[in-house]
């Protein structure tokens, strides 16, 4: 009986033409696309050997190489690295900027992070109704002033449900209080919540989002205990006579930051404030955020101050820049007019401009971004154990659209269980 010959299997398109099971796989396109990606996927190493840089546009780290421990998340992390460091981004960026607006008459939609916090682990995936991608990552307005998009188009396409975020933040206060401590709740408004006379006359989700942001300021603070600001940042900005926040940053000034620590304070020990000497110190320059979305370099002009719990010419202010990714641990001396119960905060980018003076006037806080709340529950609760008092700023933006994964009652419960482990007698 004779023995047919083996052979190694291989794939119809590489048999010779005249077999009858080969099968054409559009080689001459198949070619491109491999060039293509080859190209796009080499371009970074290889301009990095002729001595380019990527710059980084948005407010997070550029994309790492991914890990072969990763599994096959190695191969999906490619992409993400390859467009953060293309060494030429940004060019590319204003160049297509610059086309729309010359052929358009309108600025290119482009996709992109913000200068807040990105959304880290726990996010909930649901398929929105609406295509966030109708919306701009910028929203030009009125004299000039840049409002970022996701003023809007989270309010319009929310993770959660508000009562979902009631619900968490509800958690959050009856885990801390349950453990003996003080628990402080800030909302930090959007710059279109406190300015929205700049924003332009109609703009995508127009509708949609002032109908969430009215909402959310008539139930959040009430439901929650969370200390709504509005009023006093307005008040501040009438009686210095210029804005409270900047007119191409999303960020409130160093005023609306002083402002924060002036609130926190007062709730916590009421009339310490009355000896406070606050006074105008150095001015800056500040990367706006916001220009960034567009590929533009572009300052805003700091006005920081100096402050003196005591009264006194003793300026106690700390300046350490910091994201809060890693804690920052800030501590001073006791003096009159400081609270003295140690204070443990969750922050984002809005508490960088009130950290200098969270310094001058709490002699020992430690300040966590909120992305690493959901990402290390046990660190959080180990951290948040050392406070007397735990202060909470998130951005209104990613409260109402239930973008934080800290608004997770399941996160809270975990931080939650250290923080009992550990009462405040």
């Amino acid at each position: 009986m004779s023995r047919q010959k083996s052979f190694p299997p291989v794939h119809e398109a590489w048999l010779p033409r005249e077999h009858p099971m080969h099968r054409p796989r559009h080689g001459r396109r198949q070619l491109a696309a491999l060039v293509c990606a080859v190209l796009f996927f080499t371009a970074p190493l290889t301009s990095w050997v002729l001595g380019a840089r990527p710059t980084q546009l948005e407010n997070r780290p550029l994309a790492a190489f991914p890990s072969i421990t990763d599994g096959w998340g190695a191969f999906t992390g490619l992409n993400a690295w390859a467009t953060d460091n293309l060494p030429f981004r940004k060019d590319a960026v204003q160049s297509v900027d610059a086309l729309s607006r010359g052929i358009f008459g309108e600025p290119a939609r482009l996709d992109g992070g913000s200068h807040t916090s990105p959304v880290g682990a726990g996010q909930v995936d649901e398929k929105p109704q609406i295509d966030e991608n109708v919306f701009p990552a910028v929203i030009e307005g009125k004299g000039g002033w840049l409002y970022l998009g996701h003023d809007v188009s989270y309010r319009c396409v929310p993770k959660r449900s508000l009562d979902e975020v009631i619900a968490g933040l509800r958690r959050w206060k009856s885990v801390v209080e349950a453990s003996g401590r003080k628990f402080q709740l800030v909302i930090a408004p959007d710059k279109s919540t406190a300015y929205p006379e700049n924003m332009p006359d109609r703009y995508a989700g127009q509708d949609c989002s002032t109908k969430a942001r009215e909402e959310f300021w008539k139930r959040v603070p009430g439901q929650t205990g969370a200390l709504d600001m509005r009023k006093q940042l307005r008040d501040v900005a009438a009686r210095n006579q210029r804005p409270i926040y900047h007119d191409i940053d999303t960020h409130w000034t160093h005023e609306g930051g002083i402002t924060m620590a002036y609130q926190l304070a007062e709730r916590l020990q009421p009339g310490v404030t009355s000896s406070w000497k606050v006074l105008p110190s150095r001015q800056y320059p500040h990367s706006a955020d916001i220009p960034d979305l567009l590929g533009q370099d572009r300052t805003v002009n700091i006005q920081a101050y100096s402050l003196a719990p005591d009264g006194s010419d003793v300026d106690n202010t700390q300046f350490k820049p910091s994201d809060f990714h890693e804690p920052l641990h800030l501590d001073s001396p006791p003096k009159p007019g400081m609270v003295t119960a140690p204070m443990r905060m969750v922050g984002d980018s809005f508490t960088q401009f009130a950290s200098p003076y969270l310094a001058a006037t709490f002699t020992d806080v430690t300040i966590v971004h909120p992305d690493q709340v959901a990402l290390d529950p046990a660190a959080t609760g180990q951290l948040l154990s050392e406070g007397e008092v735990v202060t909470f700023e998130l951005s209104e933006r990613f409260v109402a659209g239930g973008r934080y994964p800290m608004l997770d009652p399941a996160v809270a419960d975990q931080v939650g269980e250290v923080l009992a482990a550990h009462p405040v007698r």
